[in-house]
């Protein structure tokens, strides 16, 4: 049976920024004028906010059909598509292979709701420190409470609305 590490919430450090930077020149550069954006989102891309320590990219293209010209760059560069029971049909998810730094890789249709939401989510974070404060103890007590069942702390989250101009859950 496989071992599922406990849901842990890290305070937020400037690692994160500098690591996918880093992650983010070597996708450029494989995927070159296929990926239309390459932008850090989730919680780590959020100044000051603690999180689980795992980098989301989200890759902007033209059109998730056909993947071959983002999934063979970014198996080139070690990362694997997760088509299993999360597949979605408004993105490819990827996750990184054995021995990478832990990564999330959503590509997304530029110019869609669920490429726009993210990049949204995480500007609107970054200038509404209250907003950003109320996440961050919601975050915590859900990780507390679905501590090692990663997929209810993350429908949770979801659950998490803005009314106005006070954070709702």
């Amino acid at each position: 049976m496989i071992s599922i590490a406990p849901i842990e919430i890290h305070p937020y450090t400037q690692k994160w920024p500098q690591e996918f930077s880093e992650i983010g020149k070597k996708m450029r550069s494989t995927l070159g004028s296929v990926a239309l954006r390459i932008d850090h989102i989730g919680s780590t891309s959020i100044p000051g906010l603690a999180a689980k320590p795992i980098i989301d990219i989200q890759i902007s293209i033209e059109s998730l059909e056909p993947v071959e010209p983002f999934l063979t760059p970014l198996e080139k560069l070690g990362y694997c598509w997760r088509k299993g029971k999360k597949y979605e049909k408004t993105k490819r998810y990827f996750r990184e292979t054995q021995g990478m730094r832990r990564t999330h890789v959503h590509v997304r249709k530029l110019g869609s709701w669920h490429q726009q939401f993210p990049l949204l989510f995480r500007d609107y974070m970054r200038v509404h420190k209250p907003d950003c404060d109320k996440y961050e103890s919601v975050k915590r007590e859900l990780a507390q409470r679905y501590r090692s069942e990663r997929e209810k702390y993350t429908d949770s989250k979801s659950d998490i609305f803005f009314l106005g101009d006070h954070c709702q859950s």
